[in-house]
């Protein structure tokens, strides 16, 4: 091959260069530059998390004497999803009263969140279907799935209990007793003397646990159903502005 067949080939394969190079370039240049950096967790494994969350939930303090109740919802809000908590939650525990929605991130951890996307609480899982956080000023927090709660029994039940309204001075003090009151498992119920209207018109006279619900029976049929807010106190359900609230005494 001659000088000048050389000097061709070369020039030859410069422009072949040249030309990969350019095309890469421009390849390169169509890809999007705001492209974010995928999950460190697999959608499918953030998905089932988030999944698992939906429904009810009970949330307590380490000793299991402070409870109230959420509900997970799937639907989308700023930051997270929807969060609904029991009304008597802030009373219980204050913090919860800037909860508005709920997100897991991915590391697995559930961010409970203000109206903002802030974390207010902060819970890692310690085994399937349980959780726990801790705030100073309140403590540990332990929250698990309603379906995992136990149930109190009839035997936690008995013993002496007073109705109020709201915050206020009892209304009346009632007995429930560990004796029979006829068929349908139903329990014997004395209100002692002295006790408000309200009471008075009902009538209660049996009691008996229900899925998880106190319920109050008159010898008319009538019902009054009770859920628990701490093991000590239960409320009127469905809430109303002027709660009717049990307390153990």
């Amino acid at each position: 091959m001659g000088l000048g067949d050389i000097i061709v080939v070369a020039i030859a394969c410069s422009l072949c260069s040249g030309g990969a190079l350019a095309q890469d370039a421009q390849s390169q240049s169509t890809q999007p530059q705001n492209e974010q950096p995928q999950s460190t967790q697999p959608q499918s494994t953030l998905g089932d998390a988030v999944n698992a969350m939906i429904g009810a939930w009970e949330f307590s303090n380490a000793d299991h004497d402070k409870i109230c109740r959420f509900n997970f919802r799937a639907d989308a809000v700023s930051g997270g999803y929807k969060l609904d908590i029991d009304k008597n939650c802030p009373n219980v525990f204050p913090s919860t009263k800037d909860i508005a929605a709920w997100a897991v991130d991915n590391y697995g951890n559930l961010r409970l969140l203000d109206v903002h996307g802030d974390a207010v609480i902060e819970l890692t899982e310690v085994e399937g279907g349980m959780y726990d956080g801790f705030k100073p000023e309140e403590g540990r927090y332990i929250l698990q799935a309603a379906a995992a709660v136990q149930v109190r029994s009839a035997d936690d039940m008995v013993g002496d209990w007073a109705i109020a309204r709201g915050t206020g001075k009892p209304i009346c003090m009632l007995t429930l007793a560990n004796a029979a009151a006829g068929a349908d498992n139903l329990m014997m119920l004395k209100v002692k003397p002295g006790c408000d209207a309200l009471i008075t018109r009902f009538g209660p006279t049996s009691w008996q646990m229900d899925n998880g619900e106190l319920v109050f029976l008159s010898a008319r049929g009538q019902t009054w159903r009770f859920e628990e807010n701490d093991i000590n106190t239960w409320q009127r359900v469905p809430e109303s502005p002027d709660p009717v609230l049990l307390v153990r005494q």
